[in-house]
């Protein structure tokens, strides 16, 4: 699913030592629609036919007092221009396999043709709860801990369901690195 011409991704897993408490369950979520047309007609097509994206809280709403922290990390890291979304993924929504377009992230920061300097996080707030899945170019990823993060380049494909009865909780980080 990587596009003609653009480089390999990469995928990097560790953990983090959680230090933050679930102040993110009662955040003012909102649901907005996956922001590719073409890509909504092809899930479709495939049979897919329920929502498509979870809640989102991002930047442009308040956000846990520890919010901070993890700006704080990633920026360690060599990241800029750091935004954070929190994630809640209801029972029964899959988000098929895609690759994340950002096109709002490289307007804003200037980042035309030099897309490949993005990078993104997925740090999982809770322990893994049957029914909840992840999954990296092709490679299941489930049994995690609080505090694991997922994190790559701006291209590879990945997908998220929650086939199980409780949310599920994430928290997304972008930014990107000096090229």
């Amino acid at each position: 699913m990587v596009e003609p011409g653009s480089q390999k991704s990469q995928i990097r897993q560790y953990q983090l030592h959680p230090f933050w408490d679930n102040s993110y369950v009662h955040l003012d979520y909102a649901n907005e629609e996956f922001n590719d047309a073409h890509q909504l007609m092809v899930w479709r097509g495939q049979g897919y036919a329920n929502r498509f994206t979870g809640d989102m809280c991002d930047m442009r709403h308040d956000q846990p007092t520890w919010n901070q922290r993890f700006i704080d990390i990633f920026s360690g890291q060599g990241w800029h221009n750091i935004g954070t979304s929190y994630y809640r993924m209801g029972p029964g929504t899959v988000l098929p396999t895609h690759q994340d377009r950002y096109v709002k992230y490289i307007s804003l920061f200037g980042l035309q043709g030099r897309e490949h300097t993005i990078r993104r996080a997925i740090i999982f707030l809770e322990d893994w709860q049957p029914g909840h899945y992840a999954e990296y170019e092709d490679k299941p990823f489930v049994n995690w801990r609080a505090g694991a993060v997922v994190e790559w380049t701006y291209d590879a494909p990945h997908m998220a369901a929650n086939l199980g009865p409780t949310p599920r909780y994430t928290l997304q980080i972008t930014g990107h690195v000096d090229d």
